[in-house]
């Protein structure tokens, strides 16, 4: 019996919960170390883009009013689908060039990171909202509230892209992620993976390529109300944080960091004044 016929995937954009081609029609090859054709990936546009950042605009709110505990229930199914498919993960990883037992280290540090977010989800308010002393007869309190759609730049690894992404959802807000490099296949079936996870179509939009490409774009985007630059080139930063302040767009770099100040990057503080009765 002949060996049966290789066929390539070819990975697509992941945009409002479906999975078109770039508009372009531009796909970019992914190699493996040999030099051997692995895959195709969709090579997102500048129009690609536009199309995500809307999508993310017009889920935003309708997710942000969802209670915190069922977006980090929402969370949780996510890592149970990456741990259903930690194999695959680990493969397409190793398939780009990336050593077998940091693969495995990355898979698994980025299931970590979606069970973290996951639980961090209905505590936040607690942790970063208070009730505050002032004088007079007032009641005054502040929480948070999430700044809306959030441009994310992860560096190649796979914990990073599945931490920074989660963090952000996790606060209410909507996302649109650039992955490229080592993750490139992975991030394809990441997106894969949050169609099946009960996340709403356009919280999560993951487009593929060059993300160099479109760093720029992201930054000028009106619609985009921060940029997470955390896998941008040091000497790229201050171009696309001088260009994001050109239109107040919020900027931080907290690659996925498992702790309180990469979800205080994703939200802002909203303090309100209450007319309080004072008892005599």
């Amino acid at each position: 019996m002949s060996d049966g016929i290789e066929i390539r995937k070819t990975y697509k954009l992941f945009i409002n919960g479906a999975f078109p081609r770039s508009e372009s029609g531009r796909t970019e090859p992914v190699h493996g170390p040999d030099g051997r054709l692995l895959a195709h990936v969709a090579k997102a546009s500048r129009k690609d883009l536009r199309d995500a950042v809307r999508a993310a605009r017009a889920a935003q709110s309708g997710w942000a009013r969802r209670t915190a505990y069922n977006r980090g229930q929402i969370i949780y199914r996510l890592a149970e689908m990456l741990e259903s498919r930690r194999g695959e993960l680990t493969h397409e990883l190793t398939r780009t060039g990336v050593d077998g037992s940091v693969a495995d280290q990355d898979v698994a540090g980025a299931i970590d990171a979606a069970v973290y977010w996951a639980g961090f989800a209905d505590k936040l308010d607690i942790l970063a909202g208070s009730v505050n002393p002032v004088a007079g007869p007032f009641l005054n309190v502040s929480a948070t509230v999430p700044p809306g759609v959030c441009g994310l730049v992860a560096p190649a690894r796979l914990e990073a892209l599945v931490s920074m992404t989660s963090a952000a959802i996790m606060a209410g807000n909507t996302t649109v992620v650039l992955a490229g490099g080592d993750v490139i296949l992975a991030a394809g079936t990441l997106g894969e993976l949050v169609a099946t996870s009960d996340v709403p179509p356009g919280v999560v939009n993951i487009l593929t390529g060059i993300p160099a490409d479109l760093h720029g774009w992201l930054a000028d985007h009106e619609d985009v109300d921060l940029l997470d630059v955390s896998g941008v080139p040091d000497e790229t930063r201050r171009d696309l944080e001088t260009r994001a302040a050109e239109n107040l767009k919020r900027v931080s770099a907290t690659a996925g960091a498992r702790d309180l100040s990469t979800a205080l990057a994703f939200t802002e503080i909203r303090t309100v004044w209450h007319p309080a009765r004072i008892a005599p």
